[in-house]
Order: structure tokens, then C-alpha cells, then sequence
């Protein structure tokens, strides 16, 4: 283990254990991981919290150790085993070849190399051994609306061999970060105790330009189009779901359609999902599958009111999956609806889990 850097503060004696850095560690996501690393097994040593200029000097709770937030530089990563980035793809571009050319091995949270050939692409219950072959020193998380659903969808493809996916997603807020939530807030804080919703236009002259991160109002709405525009009309998110599912379940020509709409939700992604099978598929098989899937949780008795929303899985890890039922014209394909808290596992759990790995790899000498 190389020493740690000279007048880095320490978070306290827990010699031989690697160190990790948390570059991002003030956001959003930032302060779920570190509630995180305070709730699960503690396999680290030292903690550095980085961030940006204007952050540094701020100091911030983790493991119930206060620790002072330094600024994002090269000499941060000196004797670092594990840097966790949850920053603006532009950051991590710059600074995640840093951190890995200082010798740590960096869990990338962007979409700045998720498709890279040379970067995996990891979900530790679906491909967790990709990890390991990791020519630039970095590994990928994925995007939170693809997390809400692979997890299940790893478990039933490994049971039955995925054909063909088609989704729609119900994305939160809090995915567009501070500024959606905000937005969201204050659009609901205008409409409240009125009849707005009633008329045509009455919602977008009532909010006005206050629309933040949206094309329209979100507030008593759904605005189907999350990302940015791409090719043939597509949006980034919907290619994202594209990309990543075949990269992460190893299937580069698996046939993927999806529509992602956001919701005025604050904290956590839906997605309804058809997935078509090389093999036929049962509904009792499907929950024994799910029911024993690491991460997953089964929550489908639609006759009693039970089935997964997101006021119920938000500031759960698993992803909550019910309604599974199988297509009426295809029994081969299967209908389900999952939901997932886009800042834990779609984000901030993923990178914990995958830290851990790469922590006992370290420890194992294998780093």
C-alpha cells in the first residue's frame, strides 16, 4: 500500500486497508455514497472527500468522523488504491486519467467512458468479473435509468436468454440534478390551490419561463423527452438504455427500443418493460427468478393493491419489481414494471458496490 500523501488529513487509523478518494463528494449523489460508506461493511481505510475549489475547506460526516473537503488536484490522488468520481462528464474526462495514472484504479460515474471498449461497463450482480480486465485503470457505472432495471433483467436473462427489449421510462426529477428538484418544487408551489390543468395552456402561462431543465412544465405533467436530442430523434437517454444494456448483458445486437419520459417525481425512475426471450417464459417461474435475485425485490399482487411506485422504493437500495405478467401474444415475452431509487442504486450503490470489489482485489494484492 503506498504511504498517504504528506499533509492530506487522515480519517482515521485503519492501517493496511486501501485508500479510497471521493471526487464529487459534496452533489447529490456524493452525499448518498457517503451515507453509504457509513452504513455498509467499512473495508476502507483512509477516506479523502474531494471536490471542487469553491467546496474545499468545507467539512462533511462520513463514517461519524467529520473530514475536510480538498480541492480537486493531482496531488489528491497520491497514494489513493480506489477514486469514486460522481462529477460532470467534462471533469471526469480530465481527471479520471489522473487519478488512474497516479496508480488508483477509478469508478466513473459519467458518461464520459461508459462506451469506451477499453473501460467495462459493470453492474456487480449482472457482470461483476468484467472489472477485472480494465486496460485504462477505469470502470464504469451506468446511467440510473438503466440500473433501475437491469438488475432483474441480468437475472432473468441469465435464465432465459434475452431477445429483445422494449421500455418506456418514468424518470424523476432529481435525474437533472439540484435544478430539477427545484424546479419541480416551485411549479407545484404556483399551481397549488388553483384549477389549473383544465384548459389548454393554462399550465404553461401559469409557470411561465420557469421551466429549468425542461422543454415544458413538469408540475401537473409528463414531458416525454429526458436527455438531450440525438440522432433521427432520437434522445440521449433513450440510446443510453440502448448502448449499455448490450454492453453490460454482452449482446451488441440485441434489438432495444425505448421512450424515456420525464415525470414530476422527485426521487426515483420507473420503467415499464417488455422483454422478449429465446426460451418461453411463466409468471411463476419469473417471480422465482426475481424473488431470488440479489438486489431485487418482488412486490406483485395487483388484486391487493400491491405492486411497486416510487413514494414507496424511494431511499430503498433493490430495484422493486411487479405486475409481471407474460405477454397475450407471446409466450416468450414478459411484461414487468420496476422501480428504483435513481440516487442509490441508479447511482451512489452501483459505484459502493463496485469500490468494494476493487477494495478486496487491493487487499488481495491484486490491485
Amino acid at each position: 500500500m503506498t504511504p498517504a500523501a504528506s499533509g492530506v488529513p487522515r480519517t482515521g487509523d485503519r492501517a493496511g486497508r486501501p485508500t479510497l478518494a471521493v471526487v464529487g463528494a459534496t452533489g447529490a449523489v456524493g452525499t448518498v455514497l457517503l451515507g453509504l460508506l457509513s452504513e455498509r461493511a467499512d473495508v476502507w481505510g483512509e477516506i479523502r472527500l474531494v471536490a471542487s475549489p469553491r467546496s474545499a475547506g468545507r467539512k462533511l460526516t462520513v463514517r461519524g468522523e467529520q473530514t475536510e473537503v480538498l480541492a480537486l488536484g493531482e496531488e489528491v490522488f497520491e497514494g489513493v488504491d480506489v477514486a469514486m468520481f460522481d462529477v460532470p462528464d467534462e471533469v471526469a474526462a480530465r481527471w479520471a486519467p489522473v487519478a488512474a495514472a497516479r496508480g488508483a484504479v477509478v469508478v466513473d460515474n459519467s458518461a464520459a467512458f461508459r462506451m469506451d471498449p477499453q473501460v467495462p461497463l459493470v453492474v456487480p450482480e449482472v457482470n461483476a468479473h468484467a472489472a477485472r480486465n480494465r486496460p485504462r485503470g477505469i470502470v464504469a457505472t451506468p446511467d440510473c435509468t438503466t440500473l433501475t432495471m437491469i438488475v432483474a433483467l441480468g437475472a432473468l436473462h441469465a435464465e432465459w436468454g434475452l431477445d429483445e427489449l422494449v421500455v418506456s421510462s418514468y424518470q424523476a426529477v432529481s435525474g437533472s440534478g439540484r435544478r430539477g428538484v427545484d424546479t419541480l418544487r416551485e411549479q407545484l408551489a404556483a399551481v397549488a390551490g388553483t384549477e389549473v390543468g383544465t384548459q389548454p395552456g393554462d399550465l404553461r402561462r401559469t409557470v411561465g419561463d420557469r421551466t429549468g431543465p425542461y422543454p415544458a412544465p413538469i408540475a401537473l405533467n409528463v414531458v416525454p423527452f429526458a436527455g438531450a436530442a440525438a440522432r433521427d430523434g432520437w434522445t440521449t437517454e433513450e440510446l443510453r438504455i440502448r448502448d449499455e444494456s448490450r454492453k453490460i448483458l454482452g449482446l451488441p445486437r440485441l434489438r432495444v427500443t425505448a421512450t424515456c419520459v420525464r415525470v414530476p417525481v422527485v426521487t426515483t425512475h420507473s420503467l415499464s418493460v417488455h422483454a422478449r426471450f429465446e426460451n418461453e417464459v411463466s409468471v411463476a417461474a419469473a417471480h422465482e427468478i426475481l424473488a431470488s435475485a440479489p438486489g431485487v425485490v418482488v412486490c406483485d399482487d395487483p388484486a391487493a393493491g400491491e405492486f411497486p411506485t416510487p413514494a414507496d422504493a424511494v431511499g430503498t437500495d433493490p430495484a422493486w419489481v411487479g405486475r409481471v405478467r407474460r405477454s397475450l401474444d407471446d409466450p416468450r415475452a414478459l411484461e414487468f414494471f420496476v422501480c428504483g431509487d435513481n440516487l442509490r442504486k441508479g447511482a451512489a450503490l452501483n459505484i459502493a458496490q463496485l469500490g468494494e470489489l476493487l477494495a478486496v482485489e487491493s487487499a488481495a494484492g491484486g490491485g
